[in-house]
């Protein structure tokens, strides 16, 4: 690819970049990923979800494009919270570094989910989604990182510069689902990552486990590898309650959080992605918007939800401050209290004691 072709896809939206991706990939029939035995959710090429929806081609990509209706977002949103997190927290704790990126510290294990830490959420610096705030914790303030989870390999959710600098540091536990190691290992050779397929599962350490369960959406990384990896949740097992993180997933039937919810109980606390959503024709399968996550909600029946992945990557049409007005709107709707789904903003920390 040239400069001139790799600037002008890199300034797509992220989310209609992949759509692209999912175009080019029809003629590719080897998986330069990942090399398994055919199952229910891999076809020996590529995973899928039975009953997802098919993948969207250049033509709804031109419609939702030229489409209209995107909503202007403000060159810097800078957030009112910046944290600095103790080293250990023998309960739980959580703060939002930005988007999907998370801490989570229980039982003395300190967590990071889909650390991104880079400017833009593209294959290139100098074009692409651009942060409108920086991390709510800064690289050099986070504690001693114990395990990294990705949940899958989208630009806004895998930032290799990250892992490699984590690494660097911290030596922590790489965990994510198939094929994903090949990536990391691609840019990392050094870095070793334990991947899993769905309802495998990874022990942290400390009575914490990670187990890896399926999630409405898809994956790329390049021009050809749609779906050649595989994506997931995380539904940690710990000696403080359940918790259960989504970087992104359509709500679809609900199967999924039904599964969740009779395999582990009612969670103590649930991440959900409330953005990136409009529009909803292009955009529902695969991102829920903030009724679809007090659906989600309403089944899982969690002690705490964190609303998250937006207000920091403009991927899609809805405004930068949208998500968290359309969920007190559906909270309110549903008779839910606010207090217990808050949409956070980077930087923001939840404790049980919050």
């Amino acid at each position: 690819m040239n400069r001139r072709t790799l600037l002008k896809f890199a300034a797509v939206p992220a989310a209609a970049a992949t759509g692209l991706f999912g175009w080019m990939a029809a003629a590719r029939s080897t998986n330069r990923y990942y090399q398994g035995p055919v199952s229910d959710h891999f076809d020996g090429v590529r995973f899928f979800l039975p009953g997802q929806p098919q993948d969207k081609g250049l033509v709804e990509l031109a419609r939702w494009q030229l489409g209209g209706g995107r909503k202007d977002w403000p060159e810097r949103f800078p957030s009112p919270f910046r944290d600095t997190p103790p080293a250990s927290v023998l309960d739980l704790r959580v703060s939002l570094i930005g988007h999907a990126s998370f801490l989570i510290q229980v039982a003395g294990l300190n967590i990071l989910t889909d650390p991104v830490f880079a400017e833009r959420a593209s294959p290139v610096s100098f074009a692409g989604p651009k942060r409108v705030n920086p991390p709510g914790i800064a690289f050099d303030d986070l504690p001693p990182i114990h395990a990294v989870l990705i949940t899958h390999n989208h630009y806004d959710h895998l930032d290799l510069d990250a892992i490699g600098r984590l690494w660097a540091r911290h030596k922590p536990k790489l965990v994510a689902p198939l094929g994903n190691d090949a990536i990391i290992r691609a840019e990392h050779p050094g870095i070793p990552v334990e991947t899993r397929d769905w309802g495998g599962s990874v022990d942290l350490g400390g009575g914490v486990t990670a187990h890896l369960e399926p999630a409405y959406h898809w994956s790329a990384r390049g021009m050809n590898d749609r779906r050649m990896a595989l994506w997931c949740a995380f539904v940690l097992t710990t000696p403080r309650g359940t918790i259960y993180h989504i970087g992104d997933t359509g709500f679809g039937d609900g199967k999924i959080f039904h599964a969740v919810r009779e395999r582990f109980g009612k969670p103590r606390l649930a991440n959900l992605p409330i953005g990136a959503y409009e529009p909803r024709w292009f955009m529902a399968p695969q991102h829920m918007n903030p009724d679809d996550a007090v659906k989600a909600f309403a089944i899982l029946e969690p002690d705490q939800a964190l609303g998250h992945h937006w207000g920091t990557f403009r991927l899609t049409n809805e405004g930068v401050d949208e998500p968290p007005q359309e969920l007190a709107t559906a909270l309110q709707a549903a008779g839910i209290v606010p207090d217990r789904f808050r949409a956070l903003r980077p930087g923001e920390a939840w404790s049980v004691s919050a």
